[in-house]
């Protein structure tokens, strides 16, 4: 199934059923007077997260979403039946925007719910009410009035939905870093890998578990290139994602790193995350080099000793042969941990 982040759809809830006007009609019965029930109330539009989703793609399909309407009042006092709600699943982590066009013919988006817990419900359109039977307007003066009250309205919205991954971790760095072999190594996620850029189109998730059955849900980003907050690469389209992602794990393949300065190589994605959105650059970040089979023993030996002299803390692993990759997840768990606190 593609991955799709956006959609815009319409809704609609049911309208009320319209109220009877009825008169009696039996024998020995010669002043019967008015019996029309009321209408059935129409069926809300209701919003509910499902972590159990995780892309937008049905909605491209699918536009147009209704609720049904409430039954007609019937004679003999009888009521109409209420329609049922309908409810419209989307995935965890959705955002909800109303529509609204303005007089000067242009559109202003209002949001109306975050969708950030599974099973959350939100009613979008409440459906209308059902218009009262004839019964409710008998008088002194009027005793077989011989109207009835029609159901009122249901609402119709147009909606735009915009889908945010919402996740423990992110995975942060250029094309080619590595990130499906890390994420495909230590979950079931089974992302498309291969030895050139831009191999993730789309976001993959992974979820793993510790032995208490903590779970941790990890984000493989699209991997991000200089420019990418001005649209670059794949840039502007997967960055929003990462803004729902709790911390960072920022990972530099061995072949980008600076030797002069290793820790220069960090720098260019992060100035994108803060030229982005500041509050990105404040996210707790775990630096990682990747790819370490790739250097000959004296190189890494060098690269580590320059790192120590910063003070900083780096990861050394090889997605590839699982090489230092358990520490990294005993790091993250911590890093989890810490926040949750």
């Amino acid at each position: 199934m593609r991955f799709v982040d956006e959609a815009t759809i319409k809704v609609t809830s049911g309208n009320g059923g319209n109220g009877c006007a009825s008169l009696r009609r039996e024998a020995n019965m010669p002043k019967g007077g008015p019996d029309g029930g009321d209408g059935g109330k129409g069926g809300d539009l209701i919003f509910r997260g499902s972590s159990r989703l995780m892309t937008l793609y049905d909605f491209r399909l699918k536009r147009m979403y209704g609720a049904k309407n409430g039954q007609q009042g019937m004679g003999r006092d009888r009521y109409g039946r209420a329609a049922e709600d309908l409810i419209v699943d989307l995935p965890v982590g959705t955002l909800i925007y109303e529509l609204i066009e303005n007089e000067d013919g242009t559109i202003e988006e209002k949001l109306i719910a975050d969708l950030v817990e599974d099973q959350t419900e939100v009613i979008i359109c409440k459906g209308g009410k059902g218009g009262r039977g004839n019964l409710h307007f008998k008088t002194s003066t009027n005793r077989t009035p011989r109207y009835a009250e029609p159901g009122f309205s249901g609402e119709e919205k147009k909606i735009r939905l915009e889908l945010k991954i919402l996740a423990d971790v992110g995975l942060l760095g250029l094309p080619s870093a590595g990130k499906s072999t890390f994420i495909s190594k230590i979950s079931a996620a089974r992302p498309k890998i291969a030895a050139y850029p831009f191999t993730t189109l789309v976001p993959n998730l992974g979820v793993i578990e510790d032995d208490d059955f903590n779970r941790m849900v990890i984000a493989d980003i699209p991997g991000l290139i200089e420019g990418a907050s001005e649209g670059r690469g794949l840039g502007i389209t997967f960055l929003k994602h990462v803004e729902r992602n709790r911390f960072l794990v920022h990972i530099l393949a061995a072949e980008d790193v600076n030797r002069e300065n290793p820790i220069d190589g960090y720098d260019m994605l992060n100035q994108e995350l803060c030229e982005y959105n500041a509050e990105l650059g404040d996210k707790p970040q775990i630096k990682v080099i990747n790819k370490i089979d790739t250097l000959t023993d004296e190189e890494l030996v060098d690269i580590k000793t320059k790192i120590e002299a910063t003070s900083e803390e780096v990861f050394f692993i090889s997605a590839l042969t699982g090489d230092g990759v358990d520490k990294l997840l005993d790091r993250m768990w911590k890093q989890l941990a810490e926040l949750s606190e």
